[in-house]
């Protein structure tokens, strides 16, 4: 717990460290004033960390520059505030992102966004409350379930899985929609009685209430894989939660998809390559914020499809081979 909150004091410091930004970013890297605001999430998640961290080494590296990090519900409403021109760089899930450039799901028409770099994977949390008899997806129905925040990639997971399930989220639950904060507060309450969380490792609100609530599930949503990929998919993966990072024991197969670092995809190319620059040149530091960004990988980082790469990053993946 001591590292958590040591992870989340420098997020924290990151982003009062940097000015209160917003706005479109201009043409050169090392312009007059380009102010960037950063969308991440919900502040026990790892976008919030993560983009805090980014914050200040954004602020720190690249001239005539302040940017910070916002609190938002995440993957839907950051890419909706890059389209509008109230942020500049943006947390998603590239099933959400995917959505986005094809004008699907949440979207009503294709949305102006290129991405910087995949960066790591999200983990599905299904999170079962003490005493709840659920040990399947399916076997939450009839009960309080929080699918995340409005306008989140965490809720269009959710559904997904739910319907994978056979179970209709609008109907066969009690249906509430909560952040991660929330929603931890809500188990310890008593007041739901499950909830979805698809994050990093470890987050920091789970650790939270694994910590005050040690019995506590994490169910295993293997059964849902094929259905999910064969109606959304391959951006749906298996990956395995070591649950030690939450101080449990075992290890829980769950559906797994990646977080890209989206941008408009009107932002000048030199900037772009400056922030994608600073991504990687700055690994160590973004490591120290959190360890997610040890995935950080260059190879890696290009495989965004469908969503284009910009223009910018992709010069700086060019130089690098």
């Amino acid at each position: 717990m001591k590292r958590i909150i040591t992870v989340l004091a420098a997020a924290v410091l990151a982003v009062a460290g940097c000015g209160q930004g917003g706005g479109s970013g201009g043409d050169a890297g090392g312009g007059a004033a380009n102010r960037l605001s950063i969308a991440t999430g919900g502040t026990t998640g790892v976008y919030y960390v993560y983009g805090g961290g980014l914050a200040k080494q954004l602020s720190d590296n690249i001239a005539n520059t302040r940017a910070t990090a916002s609190v938002t519900s995440a993957s839907i409403e950051n890419i909706k505030l890059l389209a509008e021109g109230k942020a500049d760089i943006g947390f998603s899930q590239v099933d959400t992102a995917a959505d986005a450039v094809t004008g699907k799901g949440s979207f009503t028409a294709k949305q102006p966004v290129k991405a910087i770099a995949r960066i790591y994977d999200n983990y599905t949390h299904v999170v079962v409350a003490p005493g709840v008899q659920a040990a399947t997806v399916a076997e939450l129905k009839g009960k309080r379930v929080s699918l995340g925040p409005a306008n989140s990639g965490t809720q269009v997971v959710a559904r997904r899985m739910l319907e994978a399930a056979g179970i209709n989220p609008d109907s066969d639950i009690s249906k509430v929609q909560l952040s991660i904060n929330e929603s931890v507060q809500a188990v310890k309450d008593g007041t739901v009685d499950a909830f979805f969380w698809v994050g990093g490792l470890p987050t920091a609100g789970i650790t939270d209430l694994a910590t005050s609530k040690p019995d506590m599930k994490l169910l295993d949503t293997a059964d849902v894989l094929a259905k999910m990929q064969a109606t959304h998919g391959p951006q749906y993966v298996s990956l395995d939660i070591d649950t030690s990072v939450y101080k449990l024991s075992g290890t829980v197969k769950t559906v797994g998809v990646a977080n890209v670092l989206l941008v408009p995809d009107k932002m000048g190319e030199q900037l772009a390559y400056d922030v994608t620059r600073v991504l990687f040149e700055k690994k160590p530091q973004l490591e120290a914020v959190h360890p997610e960004a040890k995935n950080l990988d260059t190879k890696l980082a290009q495989q965004v499809a469908p969503v284009e790469l910009h223009p910018g990053a992709a010069r700086y993946y060019k130089e690098k081979g």
